[in-house]
């Protein structure tokens, strides 16, 4: 069994001690919170460590903390020539410290503390210095999910530019959909459908040849009516001109 340590309490950290705890190829020897009580509805007390210096022998640390702590973190640890990664997609290997073995190990997905997460569903984008440490950590990914793949830096920092187009840029548009339905007093749920289906498509099709409405038409007419709705509020109008220009320019 691969002995894994955690550090790191937020919602990646509590995604992956809750993944790990139901695996059976993985021994999760300890996860570090800085308190103790933020994984204690996750672990006994005797997984649960908040000195650095308590950390115990394990195959694979990983370092599941906010991008700007990555360092800090990785500079505290108190031993040397062991395998430490971290999980995010837009931190090169650089950022952890030289006096260990680095590696990536980015789960490509979004993570909410209280909606479950189907890991045999999520990309696990893996990097490393060597070859063994990257069959550790491939090991590691393959224990929980189906979708494993080896990713550059730069390969890494492409897709994470590409998910926050993809899903934190949408999810901010789906907040203003839902507002705009409040306003007006119509609940967002009818569109449910809608955005079910949109995303269903782009397995199917490329996204350009799935785009519709009235930017993809030149529906001027409609295009100017909903301007004219929008007048009160100029950040969307802002965002909604932007957005039927650049896809009227994609789309010719």
């Amino acid at each position: 069994m691969i002995k894994v340590a955690i550090i790191g309490s937020g919602n990646v950290a509590r995604h992956l001690i809750s993944v790990f705890e139901k695996t059976e190829a993985i021994t999760l020897v300890q996860a570090f919170a800085r308190k103790a009580q933020n994984l204690s509805d996750l672990l006994p007390s005797t997984k649960i460590i908040s000195d650095y210096s308590e950390l115990k022998d394990a195959d694979i640390y990983i370092i599941a903390v906010s991008d700007d702590a990555i360092a800090a973190v990785s500079e505290q640890l108190n031993f040397t020539n062991k395998f430490v990664v971290h999980t995010s997609g837009s931190s090169g290997l650089d950022i952890l410290n030289p006096k260990n073995r680095k590696g990536v190990f980015y789960p490509l997905q979004t993570f909410s503390k209280t909606k479950a997460v189907n890991f045999r569903e999520v990309p696990f984008c893996l990097e490393s210095e060597n070859e063994a440490d990257f069959a550790i950590m491939e090991a590691v990914a393959k224990a929980i999910s189906d979708k494993v793949y080896a990713v550059n830096s730069r390969q890494r920092q492409s897709l994470h530019i590409a998910a926050v187009f993809s899903c934190n840029f949408v999810n901010h548009l789906y907040q203003i959909g839902n507002e705009i339905c409040t306003e007006n007093e119509v609940p967002f749920e009818i569109l449910y459908p809608l955005i079910q289906e949109t995303a269903d498509k782009i397995k199917t099709l490329s996204p350009k040849a799935a785009q519709t409405g009235p930017a993809k038409r030149n529906d001027r007419n409609t295009i100017e009516k909903q301007l004219s709705f929008l007048e009160n509020h100029p950040d969307r109008t802002a965002i909604y001109q932007l957005l039927t220009e650049s896809i009227q320019k994609n789309n010719v």
